[in-house]
């Protein structure tokens, strides 16, 4: 499903193939993206054929860029869109997100972020366990950590898929 949705948004962005570091850059945006983050990027970078190497270094800047920007100010734009007509069915959306995870990460709380960061399975990632750690007060500072520890972990698991697994089926 994931590689489906990536190679989908690689063909939306293949213009920028053409120019000096478009395939980058298409690397970065989609590890920007929430829901495919690093996760994407690296499948991207796979079926790109890019460097390892490089396609590790853009997802991961990618990937961390959003997280200080959630974690700080994400609870004042949730509470903006509440208030609003139309965006406060998205804040309803990710409401029930931070429901359905949340008691993994207060059970485990430091440690329970890391690995819900860190075990890249659909709903899991960067985004999501900022908005949760965010909406649940966890301390900022110790959330960065371990969304950072988590990505790191990702990181690792989706360099073995993409670029070992992966390459070997496409090629």
């Amino acid at each position: 499903m994931v590689e489906g949705i990536v190679e989908g948004i690689v063909n939306l962005f293949s213009g920028l193939e053409k120019i000096p570091f478009g395939r980058e850059l298409v690397i970065f945006i989609i590890s920007l993206l929430p829901i495919l983050e690093l996760r994407g990027g690296l499948i991207a970078a796979a079926f790109l054929k890019l460097n390892p190497v490089t396609s590790y270094v853009v997802s991961m800047i990618g990937n961390i860029l959003p997280i200080p920007f959630i974690l700080w100010f994400i609870n004042s734009i949730l509470n903006w869109m509440r208030g609003t007509k139309h965006l406060s069915k998205v804040s309803s959306w990710l409401d029930s997100k931070v429901e359905k995870h949340k008691s993994q990460i207060e059970k485990y709380g430091f440690w329970g972020l890391v690995l819900f960061v860190g075990i890249p399975l659909p709903g899991t990632g960067a985004w999501t366990g900022s908005l949760i750690a965010s909406v649940l007060n966890m301390d900022r500072k110790k959330a960065l950590l371990a969304t950072l520890l988590g990505i790191l972990m990702a990181s690792i698991i989706m360099m073995f898929l993409s670029f070992g697994v992966l390459k070997s089926i496409i090629g």
